[in-house]
């Protein structure tokens, strides 16, 4: 096949592979994130105001909330809740802090029929681990920057 002969080739081979597809609804798509993402961080925000009630304030009322939005998170992964939360929100479900602990929980999840050691200890962190990674060398990054000005 000669090049021009090759090239409409794949111009084609591509149209029929994406004649297959179906189409997306990204308005759609984006309105359940936004939607799912907002109610996730509303009932942290509510959270917030009933501790704050209770009497807590500053770091141990940040701490608090997050401790418990992430026992909420690994929760629901553990029941398949967040799953199908995931399956309708998208990026919406990913992105606060239960998305963390549901990147925790899944392949921990996933793996403890392999043991505990090689199967939950070690799959624990496979979505997580690099982003912990960036975050601790991000940070140390920005504070050396800040400690040298």
């Amino acid at each position: 096949m000669t090049g021009r002969n090759q090239e409409n080739f794949n111009k084609n081979y591509i149209a029929y592979v994406h004649s297959f597809e179906p189409p997306t609804k990204h308005f759609k798509n984006c309105l359940h994130a936004f939607g799912v993402g907002g109610l996730i961080c509303t009932v942290g925000q509510f959270l917030r105001v009933i501790l704050e009630a209770v009497g807590l304030s500053g770091d141990e009322l940040s701490g608090t909330v997050s401790v418990i939005l992430i026992f909420l998170g690994t929760l629901l992964t553990g029941l398949g809740v967040y799953d199908r939360i995931g399956r309708h929100a998208g990026a919406g479900s990913i992105v606060p802090i239960t998305g963390f602990a549901n990147s925790v929980c899944s392949p921990a999840m996933e793996f403890k029929t392999e043991g505990l050691v090689y199967g939950l200890a070690a799959k624990m962190f496979v979505v997580a681990g690099p982003i912990i990674v960036y975050g601790v060398l991000a940070g140390g990054i920005v504070g050396l920057i800040y400690w040298l000005l």
